[in-house]
């Protein structure tokens, strides 16, 4: 096992309790992965020279990395060379469920650059509303290697790149492809080895088996029509899942009325048209499940998640847009906008946040790529102000904001510049925002 944090400790777990014998390395000696060592009684190798590296792949069986293991990695290079198999703790967890006595039970698979969380979590509120135990289960708090010993009926998978590029047989009944644009380009070595890996959702489809596209990405379309299994499409008003009329609907009828969901945005209705795909194609819940949970659902934190209103502006935390591609999406669903951006940019290219100008009515700028930031609005002469903090950052939006107009926090980069994740900068910002706004409640100027 190559890395120790909280999947790496999952899958250490799982292993010596099926008789492994574990060895676990990792690039960062930090004392809270020596105690985790110490608490799962394996020595941790930090840093192992390469010819250390050698001797330990050479002994072992599985070379099993976590999913902070890019794909440039020593570990892999050294794995290829002696050809030893590398998997995830997807796919472990996969084959030891198809090894159970009872039968395996269903996985539902979701991928795509963004939205994976939120449609995970809604998949499974559907599921509850239906009365079928499931978990959200991969990219979540739960790993894969640890929902195989719940008691549940369903797995809902949230399949990031990072687990599917070491799959091989991993399948889901049903798996469904958000959308694709440039991310992860520090973990996979180009952007064809970034859309390979999401590939896999569908590789290992059977005929039996259903894959979900969206229609509106013609990348995924690509890849949907690769999947040996049936090919169903969400999204457009050509697709089979779609808003038509005010009203979700799919090819066994009308699903909901769009007013009646709890959260309609446009990227709310696209999540929950994949949602209601997955549920209704694989036939684990019907039409009244999938109308009571999006009629409740609200969604996870930091994802155009609302903070508060006041003076006829309206607050919203944004904080998990760490690509252009999702900050883009959310500025897409208001009509009048001011704009924190900023953050340590992932390498990728900005622009796209200025693609609909006519929504901004300013941006503030924050972070390592604020200057980055303010390029990307320049050709609009949109107007690009700048903050060095958090608490300066919502001063200066809701100096600039009218009413009527949305503050959002979409920063389209990584935090690492200023926070230790996008929870600990999105927390900030609804602080800064709830200070803010007491401090106009009570005629207080800083």
């Amino acid at each position: 096992m190559y890395g120790l944090a909280v999947a790496g400790a999952a899958t250490v777990r799982a292993l010596s309790s099926r008789g492994y014998d574990v060895v676990v390395a990792d690039d960062f000696d930090t004392p809270e992965r020596r105690h985790l060592a110490d608490n799962l009684g394996v020595d941790l190798l930090i840093a192992p020279d390469d010819r250390r590296l050698a001797g330990l792949v050479q002994h072992s069986d599985l070379v099993v990395p976590a999913p902070g293991i890019p794909e440039g990695h020593r570990l892999l290079s050294v794995a290829g060379d002696q050809r030893r198999r590398v998997v995830s703790e997807l796919e472990l967890a996969y084959q030891w469920e198809q090894q159970r006595d009872d039968g395996p039970r269903p996985m539902l698979a979701i991928t795509g650059t963004d939205g994976k969380t939120t449609t995970t979590l809604l998949t499974v509120a559907i599921l509850e509303a239906a009365g079928v135990r499931s978990v959200a289960a991969g990219n979540t708090d739960v790993p894969l290697v640890e929902a195989i010993d719940l008691d549940v009926d369903v797995f809902v998978v949230e399949c990031t790149s990072f687990r599917l590029a070491w799959t091989e047989h991993f399948r889901g009944e049903a798996a469904a492809w958000l959308n694709l644009a440039p991310d992860h380009l520090n973990w996979h070595e180009s952007m064809e080895t970034y859309a390979a890996a999401k590939a896999k959702i569908f590789a290992n489809q059977r005929p039996t088996d259903v894959a979900i596209g969206f229609a509106g990405d013609p990348a995924v379309i690509a890849h949907l029509a690769t999947s040996p299994g049936r090919r169903v499409t969400f999204g457009q008003a050509a697709a089979d899942y779609r808003v038509e009329n005010g009203l979700l609907v799919s090819p066994h009828g009308e699903i909901v009325p769009v007013a009646s969901m709890r959260r309609h945005l446009p990227h709310d209705v696209t999540n929950g048209l994949a949602a209601a795909a997955l549920v209704l194609e694989s036939g684990l819940a019907d039409a009244s499940a999938v109308a009571t949970a999006l009629g409740s659902f609200v969604g996870p934190a930091h994802r155009i998640e609302f903070v508060d209103e006041a003076d006829g502006v309206a607050w919203f935390n944004d904080s998990k847009a760490t690509t252009p591609h999702a900050a883009a999406a959310a500025i897409n669903g208001f009509d009048h906008v001011v704009l924190i951006a900023g953050g340590r940019n992932k390498g990728l290219d900005l622009g796209l946040l200025a693609a609909a100008p006519e929504r901004i009515r300013a941006v503030v700028a924050i972070g390592e790529a604020a200057d980055d930031v303010a390029a990307a609005f320049a050709p609009a002469g949109t107007a690009v102000l700048t903050a060095s903090s958090m608490t300066e950052a919502v001063d200066v939006a809701g100096g600039a904001a009218l009413p009527g107009d949305v503050v959002l926090l979409s920063p389209a980069c990584a935090s690492f510049d200023w926070y230790s994740g996008f929870e600990e900068r999105g927390a900030d910002f609804r602080r800064a925002v709830l200070d803010h706004l007491a401090r106009r409640n009570a005629g207080v100027s800083r």
